[in-house]
């Protein structure tokens, strides 16, 4: 049995990490610099956010790799370097992890590709699984315990992703995660309903919701997406609210106690899976985890 099945082996909820860039624009991440070099060029401060959600509670953490496929790296300068960061990024985390005791387990990040699929855009379905397959070969190499796709808007793209995910390995659980943020629908059209439904017969190990507008928004999500499939693990990962612009800095409204309240209701809404993402810290974590005492998995 994997780590991944010992752990949804266990009774209750699960929580998963915070934001990411979040953190790291706290430590100095410059607007526009690529998050992923600070892999190898700033270990102790990628590292310090992990210990950070570990500290919390957090059972699931996400690689700081979010954009770290060849086609977002290239913006960069960084295409040659996807491998290396990918598996730089698996190995903070896998040492934070076991430094800690080692109960939690590490999720290799995937976020969109950055471009879009043709015929809408100009990035041929061939080329996404590719760019897709060689990230998730990174993550592998460096050891990650699952795959975790997130913040897709289309299923063609999210097809491409989990395509590419099971070429580098047939075997490592995937994670799959859309971003409801256009009136209920993801930016390309896709309902919960829809998404689960689809989602659901892609023998994945948990998929659910991420990022959006806020708390409220993913309650809703995730009870559309129970009541089209019961048995589904469901994943809720929310903005800590909608962000507002202050001083060129995206702040955003939702605190702990307001985070902690999201985490009970998207529990009793169905979701299995609970953290949040962007404008979350880890004090957002421990206030969630301190909301779901006795409900969570041991």
């Amino acid at each position: 049995m994997g780590a991944w099945e010992k752990l949804l082996g266990q009774p209750g909820l699960i929580l998963a990490d915070g934001g990411m860039g979040t953190m790291l624009m706290e430590l100095r991440l410059q607007f526009g610099a690529s998050p992923e070099l600070w892999n190898v060029e700033h270990p102790d401060r990628v590292g310090k956010v992990h210990r950070g959600y570990l500290q919390a509670g957090s059972r699931i953490i996400l690689t700081n790799t979010f954009g770290c496929n060849r086609l977002r790296l290239g913006l960069h300068g960084l295409q040659d370097r996807v491998v290396e960061l990918n598996r730089a990024a698996a190995g903070l985390v896998r040492k934070e992890v076991e430094a800690a005791g080692g109960r939690a387990l590490v999720a290799g990040d995937i976020g969109p590709s950055g471009g879009i699929l043709a015929p809408l855009g100009e990035l041929e379905p061939a080329q996404a699984v590719e760019a897709f397959a060689e990230q998730a070969g990174g993550l592998i190499d460096g050891r990650v315990d699952v795959i975790w796709i997130e913040t897709l808007s289309s299923l063609e793209e999210m097809q491409a992703a989990v395509d590419g995910a099971r070429r580098a390995s047939k075997d490592i659980p995937i994670v799959a995660t859309m971003t409801f943020d256009t009136r209920g629908r993801t930016m390309m059209g896709v309902t919960p309903a829809q998404a689960v439904r689809e989602l659901s017969t892609w023998g994945l190990a948990a998929l659910g919701a991420n990022c959006g507008n806020g708390p409220d928004e993913i309650v809703t999500v995730i009870q559309k997406m129970r009541a089209a499939a019961p048995q589904a693990t469901l994943v809720a990962k929310a903005n800590a609210g909608v962000p507002k612009l202050e001083n060129g800095r995206a702040v955003y409204g939702a605190g702990p106690e307001e985070m902690a309240a999201y985490a009970t209701a998207v529990a009793d809404s169905g979701a299995r899976i609970i953290g949040a993402c962007c404008g979350s810290t880890p004090r957002h974590l421990e206030a969630m985890a301190g909301a779901l005492k006795g409900r969570l998995a041991v």
